[in-house]
Parts: C-alpha cells; structure tokens; sequence
C-alpha cells in the first residue's frame, strides 16, 4: 500500500513528490542496480508507473530481485548501448520523466575494462540524451554522473558545480566526459531561451559515496564488510586513511526527485548541474567508517590488506553542497552514525523481514525527518 495515500500530516516533501510524480511515467534506467532499485521502490510508493531499462541484476540476490520489484514495475531488461530498443521503450511508453542511473561504476573495474566503461557510461549516457531528443512526451532528464567527475586536487575543500571537470582514472574521466556531453545537447538542443519551444530541462547530479541496505557489489566497502562480519573474518581495508563523502542512499535519491520536480514543473534555473553530499562531520576515512561499522554490528575487527593497492584512488574527495542548500532547499538529514545505523539495521534484518517493505519503512522513517 502507498504510504502517502494513508498519511493526513504530508509534510512538505512529500506533497511536492506526491504532487509530481504520481500518474506519471518514469522511466528509469539502472533499475536493477543498488541505487536504482531503491529509486524505483521510492517511485512506486508516490504512486508512478515506473518503466525499468537495465541489464540483468550483477549481484545473486540483488535487491532488484529480493525486493520483488519485477512484480512491482513494468521490467525490461536491455543493453544501454543498444539505441533502437531503447528507443523503442522510449516510442512505446512516452515518458514524462527519464532518471539516467544505468553505468559500469567501479572504478577498479575501469582499469581492467576501460573501454567497455567509456562506451557504457559516454555513449550510453548519449543514446539517453537522444531517445529524449526524439520523444515528445519527455519534460524532464536527470543524469547520475559522480563526485569523482572533477579534476581532483586532493583539495581540503569540497567541490563546486563550476569547478574544472576531469578525473584521473577512466571511471572518473568517464564520468566527466557524460557531464560534458549533457551540457553540449542542453545548449544544442534544449536551450533555456527557446523552452517555450521544446519544453525539455536537464540536469546533472553528483553524489558522494553511496551506502545503505541491498548493496552487494564488489570493491565496495560496506558489502565487503558485511561479508566479512557474517563470516566471522577481518574486514580487509586497502586504503584506511582514503577521505569519501559518504551518505545514505536515500540522501541524494530525496535530492534527484525533488530537483525533478523543479524541472518538471519548468523552473528553467534548475536546468544545471547539482551536488548532493554529506555535512562536513560525514566527510570521514575508511578506517573511521569500518570504525562505526563494527560498533553497529557489535562484533567484529579490520586488517589491513597485506599487498598495496595496485591502481590510482584518489585520497581525498568531498562535495560543496551550498547551492543545493540555498536553491533547492534541500538538506541531509542523516549523519553518519545514523548512516551507519540505518544501514547495518537493514543487513541484520533482511533475512527476516520483506526487502521491499524494509526499505519502504526506512524511506518512511527519512520523510518524516525531511
């Protein structure tokens, strides 16, 4: 059941979700990834009818699956890269919103598989601004790239929207690549000054480092440490000092829905890019985050890994996030403990208790801070 429809008290989030997103169709690609999958469950509690466009879950029990979601959503399974299916999609179920999540996201994984990763992440994100180009129903676009898409100069300081793009490994140079693309067809195809005309808004968003229930991706160190735990073994850390921005899932999901709200509605000044990251106090190392991790398991212990790291990972990474405080008024609303907390609650009862309605209660729990 929506939790929205029961709810007397709609706090003001939650009535501008409401307001947009239900009755509409969304097409989300991505879906049967971590962050797409709680996206998808999120969409589907505000009552949209949500269309799927990914490939097959990478993880056994994914949350996509666990979830139930393909009973949930209307489920297609197809490769990015392949512009006449998803054109297709796009011919037969006219959306009024597109959320652009599908990517090769690791960055170890770049390094093995850098040319798969700049066809999936640049000419993906391509064929998505294109099949927008062509389908009259689209109003708005919002594209997940990555905080790693700035040029990183190991700065104490975080990054700003208008601050140089770049990225060292292939990942993150992918990333700055997509933003690049997506700025060329806002001014080429959709400018601000004829959007009477072609009605269509797009926008960018920059995350920090993501964590929260159902994410069982490899190199990624809250699965990682999930699997050491209920194994009983040290969790290995390969970069214990390394400073990330991290932040629960549902933090920079609450700012792509409400920045699609904005550019549904045609605000024009929202047609930009966005960061979505953590309070300063959230900005902390591995070692620290492992840290909290054991105490909210209550067990467990870390190691180092005995050989060094063999790629570039940048040591210092972290987001400004002032315009979205100021112009979205959109504010985190977990910290880290609570992070960490919320997190480590739903790996200890996802054995138990229904995925779907797990994350839902959780998503309750963030609106009603919001």
């Amino acid at each position: 059941m929506h939790f929205n429809r029961k709810n007397k008290v709609v706090n003001q989030l939650l009535k501008q979700l409401t307001e947009t997103y239900q009755n509409k169709t969304v097409l989300l690609t991505g879906h049967t990834g971590f962050k797409g999958a709680w996206l998808a469950i999120w969409l589907n509690e505000l009552g949209a009818n949500v269309i799927g466009y990914s490939l097959d879950p990478e993880t056994k029990g994914s949350l996509f699956e666990s979830a139930g979601l393909q009973e949930k959503m209307t489920d297609i399974r197809g490769d990015i890269r392949d512009f006449a299916k998803l054109k297709s999609v796009f011919e037969q179920y006219q959306p009024d919103i597109v959320f652009h999540l599908a990517a090769q996201s690791l960055v170890k994984y770049s390094y093995d598989y850098p040319v798969y990763t700049y066809d999936v992440n640049v000419m993906g994100t391509m064929y998505v601004l294109e099949a927008i180009r062509q389908t009259k129903s689209v109003k708005a676009g919002i594209f997940v790239t990555s905080d790693k898409c700035y040029e990183n100069n190991e700065w104490i300081w975080g990054y700003r929207e208008t601050d140089p793009l770049g990225g060292y490994d292939p990942y993150s140079s992918s990333k700055g690549c997509c933003e690049l693309l997506i700025s060329s067809y806002r001014h080429s195809f959709f400018p601000i000054s004829d959007y009477q005309k072609h009605g269509v808004l797009l926008a960018s968003v920059r995350a920090g480092n993501v964590i929260g229930g159902g994410d069982w991706s490899k190199d990624r160190i809250v699965p990682d440490c999930i699997r050491a735990l209920r194994a009983k073994e040290p969790i290995v850390i390969r970069s214990p000092q390394a400073i990330r921005p991290w932040q629960h899932v549902l933090e920079p999901l609450s700012g792509y829905l409400l920045l699609g709200t904005k550019l549904y509605r045609g605000e024009t000044n929202y047609a930009e890019a966005w960061n979505f990251g953590p309070e300063p106090e959230s900005i902390t190392t591995v070692e620290k985050l492992v840290h909290k991790i054991i105490h909210s398991w209550k067990s467990g212990s870390w190691e180092l890994a005995t050989a060094k790291p063999q790629v570039h990972e940048a040591t210092l990474l972290s987001l400004d996030i002032s315009k979205a405080k100021y112009h979205l008024n959109w504010h985190p609303k977990w910290r880290i403990e609570e992070t960490v907390q919320k997190t480590i609650e739903w790996y200890q009862q996802y054995r138990t208790t229904d995925n779907y309605d797990l994350c839902v209660g959780q998503i309750k729990e963030y609106v009603k801070e919001s």
